[in-house]
C-alpha cells in the first residue's frame, strides 16, 4: 500500500517541478548570451538545414569565383600551349610536373617562368594568379577564353591603345593588376586586405577561398547556436541569430546588399557586417564619365549597381532576386523567350510586334552585326533586353548588359555623342536614320532626360543650372539618389539659390547627397567652414572622411573649441583610410596630399615618391612634389619635376605657372618672365598669373607693362582683389589721380566690400 503512495507523491512533485524547469530552459539553459560573438563557420555549416540553396550555390560563378590551381579547377590548355601577343612576346603555358607554369614577361622586362598558384574566375574567362614577395598576388595577362577554349592576351582586348610593357602600371605584375588590392574582396569571404603602409606589403587572409554562404548572411556561429535552441526559445533572438538581414528588405536595403561587390567604388576601410549603410564601408561611384557615358549608360566596368540603381524598375521596387536566383545567379525564368520581362509587362501590351516592330524568329531578313561584333540574329529584334539591355564586352571576352533598363534614344545620341540599342545593332546606320523610325513608330516627342541637364552644365549651356536644380529638388521617384547626386556635383554655384541648395543638401537623409555636397562645396568663406564643421559628427563614416579632406587644411587655432576634439578625432580615422588605400599610386598621392596640407613635409615627400615609384607617369604627384619641395626650400628639385611634367605637356598652364615662380626663387627672372607670359594666354591658368607678370616688369622698372598686365588682370578675372592689385600699384608710385579714379569706380562695383568701404574716407 506504501509504494502507490509514493508514486503518487512523486507524480506531484514532478508535475510541481515542471514549470520550474520550463522557466529553466527558457530563461537561462539555452538562453544565448547577450553579447554574441559572430565568427565565421564556413559552408559546411549550413548544408544540413539550408540543402536546396547550398545545392543551387555549387558551381555557381560565386562557388567559383576563386580557388587553389589544381587538375580540377584550372579550365586552361597548359599542354605546351604557345600564344604570341601584338607585342610580338611569345608566350607559353606548360606543366612542370603537378604545377602550372607560364613563360612569360616579368616585371624586369625579361621572360620568366612563373607558376600558377590559383585559378580565378570561371566563365567566360578564366584568369591565374602568381604569387610575389610582399604577399602580393598578380593577375597574369595570358588568359583563358572558356567560351572558345583559347588563350588570349588580355591586354591586347582590354588596353588597346596602351603600350604594354613592364613600365606601364596596367601590366601585369603592376599595381592595376594586383589581386590583393583590386580583386581580392569580391572573390573570397570574410577578406581581410591586411595592407603594410609602411612596408608596401600584404598579409591577405580570407575564411572561406570563394564566395560562400557567409559572405552575404554574414558570420554562422550564432545562427548556429539559435538553430540548436529549442523552436520555444528562439522567438526572442532577432533575424535568427545572423548579422546580416537578407529577408524582409526594401529593395534599397537588398541592392545595397550587393553594392560593397557589384559596382564601381572606392573602399574606406575592410567590410564589417555590423555597418548600418554601404556609405560606411564603400564609396561607389556616380554615374558620371569617363566611366560612364554623360547620360549614366555602362562605358567601362560598371558591375550593375551604378546602372540598375538609375532605372525606373528600382524606383518601383524591383530587387535582384526578382529576376535572379540569388543562390545560383541564373535567371528565375527564360529570357529569350521574354517570359522574364512578362512577369510584370503585359504580354498584350508589350510582346507584341505594335511594340517591338521587328521581325520574329524564322521570319526572312538578314541578321546584324552590332558595334561590339555581337551577330543578331533575325528575330533578336523581338527579345526585350536587345533593345532595353544592351551590352558591351569587357575583358575582352565578357558581354555585359546595362541593367539601367533605359529607352532607345537616337535623339540624344546626336546630340549628347552618347550610344543607343538602335544603332549599337544597326551599327552601318545612321542616328538620324533610327530616329526616322522612333518617330514613325512613336511618335515626335521625346520626354527630357537627365543626361541633357549634365550635358549643358558641362558645356556651359545657359539655363542648365535650373534644370540641375530641378533634378536635385525633383519628387521622390523622379529621379533616384545616384542621379540627384550627379546634378548636384555638377552645380557651378553661378546664384545664390544654388548655393543655397548646396547648404541644405548637407543635411539632406541620403547620405550619398550629403557626401556629394561636401564633396562638391567650395570653401570661399568663413560660412562655408561653419556648415562643414557639424558634419565632422556624421553618422556615416564616408561623409566623415570627405569633411576631414575639405577641413584638413585648418589649424588648431582656426577650428572652434566645441569642435577640437572631434577634429583630430576625425582627422586620425582618415588618415587611416588613406593609409589603407595607399597601395595604389593615387593613394599613395592622396596619402601625400594629406600631410603636404597638414605642414608634414617629410611625410609628403615619402609618398609622393612611392606614388611615382609604382606609376612613373602620374604626372600630379610629380606637380604636387614639386609644392612640396618649394615650402621646403628646395626650389632646385622642385624645378626638375616640374620640368619633367611640361617636358611631356608643354601646354600645362597650371605647370608652366608654378616652374616660373620657381625660377623666380632661383633669380632666373628673365626665363620666369617668359614663362609667365606663355601661360597668360592659356585656357584654366591660374588669374593671378597676370599679378606676377606685373610684379615681374616692375623689378625689371617696367612700369607702363606692369599696369598693362594688371588692368588685365581685372579684364581676366574682375573680383575685388584684381581691382586692389591695380589700386595698390597706383599708390606705390603716388599716381593719386589714377588711384583715386580706380577707387570710385570699385566703390560703385563693390559696394558692400568693407575693405572697398574705407576707400570713401580718401579725399580725392
Amino acid at each position: 500500500m506504501k509504494y502507490p503512495k509514493l508514486k503518487l507523491i512523486l507524480i506531484f512533485i514532478i508535475l510541481l517541478l515542471y514549470p520550474v524547469y520550463l522557466i529553466k530552459q527558457f530563461y537561462f539553459t539555452d538562453k544565448l548570451p547577450e553579447k554574441p560573438v559572430y565568427e565565421y563557420v564556413g559552408k559546411e555549416s549550413c548544408v544540413e538545414c539550408h540543402e536546396q540553396e547550398f545545392k543551387d550555390w555549387t558551381g555557381s560563378d560565386h562557388d567559383r569565383s576563386m580557388d587553389i590551381a589544381n587538375d580540377t579547377t584550372v579550365l586552361g590548355n597548359f599542354n605546351d600551349a604557345v600564344l604570341v601577343s601584338k607585342n610580338g612576346v611569345k608566350h607559353r603555358m606548360y606543366r612542370n610536373g603537378k604545377k602550372f607554369m607560364v613563360h612569360t614577361e616579368g616585371e624586369d622586362g625579361k621572360m620568366h617562368d612563373y607558376e600558377v598558384k590559383y585559378v580565378f574566375g570561371w566563365t567566360p574567362l578564366q584568369n591565374y594568379l602568381v604569387q610575389f614577395p610582399g604577399g602580393r598576388l598578380q593577375t597574369l595577362a595570358v588568359t583563358w577564353n572558356t567560351l572558345d577554349s583559347v588563350w588570349y592576351y588580355m591586354p591586347d582586348s582590354t588596353y588597346k591603345n596602351e603600350k604594354m610593357n613592364h613600365h606601364n602600371w596596367l601590366f601585369w605584375t603592376n599595381q592595376a593588376q594586383n589581386w590583393n588590392s583590386m580583386c581580392a574582396y569580391c572573390h573570397s569571404t570574410d577578406l581581410k586586405k591586411g595592407y603594410d603602409y609602411q612596408n608596401d606589403t600584404y598579409h591577405t587572409t580570407w575564411s572561406e577561398i570563394d564566395v560562400s554562404c557567409e559572405a552575404c548572411h554574414g558570420p554562422g556561429s550564432y545562427h548556429i547556436k539559435w538553430a540548436n535552441l529549442p523552436e520555444y526559445a528562439r522567438k526572442k533572438i532577432k533575424n535568427f541569430g545572423l548579422i546580416e538581414k537578407t529577408s524582409g528588405l526594401t529593395n534599397k536595403e537588398y541592392i545595397d546588399k550587393c553594392a560593397r561587390c557589384h559596382s564601381r567604388r572606392s573602399s574606406l576601410n575592410d567590410y564589417d557586417p555590423h555597418y548600418k549603410n554601404i556609405f560606411d564601408h564603400i564609396i561607389p561611384e556616380l554615374p558620371t564619365e569617363p566611366n560612364y557615358y554623360v547620360d549614366g549608360q555602362i562605358k567601362d566596368e560598371d558591375y550593375v549597381w551604378g546602372s540598375f540603381n538609375q532605372s525606373k524598375m528600382y524606383e518601383w521596387g524591383i530587387k535582384c532576386n526578382d529576376c535572379h536566383n540569388v543562390h545560383s545567379g541564373e535567371l528565375v525564368l527564360p529570357v529569350e523567350d521574354n517570359s522574364l520581362c512578362l512577369q510584370c509587362h503585359k504580354a498584350e501590351d508589350y510582346n507584341t510586334p505594335n511594340h517591338h516592330h521587328h521581325k520574329g524568329f524564322g521570319e526572312k531578313g538578314e541578321p546584324v552585326i552590332s558595334e561590339s561584333g555581337v551577330k543578331f540574329e533575325v528575330g533578336s529584334g523581338t527579345q526585350c533586353y536587345n533593345c532595353h539591355m544592351h551590352g558591351r564586352y569587357y575583358m575582352g571576352v565578357d558581354y555585359r548588359r546595362d541593367h539601367s533598363f533605359r529607352i532607345p534614344r537616337p535623339d540624344l545620341s546626336e546630340k549628347l555623342g552618347t550610344p543607343n540599342a538602335c544603332n549599337q545593332c544597326h551599327a552601318d546606320k545612321s542616328n538620324k536614320w533610327a530616329q526616322g523610325y522612333i518617330e514613325k513608330w512613336y511618335g515626335i516627342s521625346r520626354p527630357y532626360q537627365f543626361g541633357e541637364a549634365i550635358f549643358d552644365a558641362q558645356h556651359g549651356v545657359k539655363g542648365a543650372e535650373a534644370q540641375l536644380m530641378k533634378i536635385i529638388n525633383a519628387p521622390e521617384r523622379t529621379y533616384p539618389v545616384s542621379k540627384r547626386a550627379t546634378a548636384l556635383s555638377n552645380l557651378t554655384f553661378e546664384s545664390d539659390s544654388s548655393r543655397q541648395t548646396l547648404y541644405s543638401e548637407l543635411n539632406n537623409i541620403e547620405p550619398q547627397m550629403r557626401l556629394i555636397a561636401v564633396r562638391t562645396l567650395r570653401i570661399e568663406s568663413q560660412k562655408d567652414i561653419d556648415k562643414l564643421l557639424p558634419l565632422l559628427s556624421d553618422d556615416t563614416k564616408a561623409v566623415r572622411m570627405e569633411t576631414a579632406n575639405k577641413l584638413s587644411f585648418m589649424t588648431d587655432d582656426q577650428v572652434p573649441s566645441k569642435y577640437k576634439k572631434t577634429f583630430h578625432e576625425v582627422l586620425n580615422e582618415y588618415e587611416k583610410v588613406l593609409q589603407y588605400n595607399a597601395d595604389f599610386p593615387m593613394g599613395k598621392f592622396s596619402l601625400g596630399n594629406f600631410y603636404y596640407v597638414r605642414k608634414k613635409y617629410k611625410l609628403a615627400e615619402k609618398y609622393y615618391l612611392a606614388a611615382l615609384k609604382q606609376d612613373p607617369q602620374l604626372d600630379v604627384a610629380k606637380i604636387n612634389i614639386a609644392y612640396v619641395y618649394s615650402a621646403m626650400g628646395k626650389p632646385d628639385k622642385a624645378e626638375k619635376y616640374l620640368r619633367e611634367v611640361i617636358a611631356k605637356n608643354p601646354d600645362d598652364a597650371a605647370s608652366l605657372y608654378n616652374l616660373a615662380l620657381i625660377l623666380s626663387e632661383t633669380g632666373k627672372y628673365k626665363e620666369s618672365l617668359d614663362m609667365l607670359i606663355k601661360a597668360s594666354k592659356m585656357d584654366g591658368v591660374n588669374p593671378r598669373v597676370f599679378y606676377n607678370i606685373a610684379m615681374m616688369y616692375d623689378f625689371f622698372k617696367d612700369y607702363d607693362s606692369a599696369v598693362k598686365y594688371l588692368k588685365l588682370g581685372i579684364e581676366k578675372s574682375p573680383d575685388v582683389s584684381s581691382y586692389a592689385n591695380l589700386y595698390s600699384y597706383y599708390q606705390k608710385y603716388k599716381k593719386t589721380r589714377e588711384a583715386n579714379a580706380l577707387a570710385k569706380e570699385m566703390i560703385r562695383k563693390f559696394p558692400d566690400d568693407p575693405n572697398v568701404q574705407q576707400l570713401k574716407s580718401n579725399s580725392w
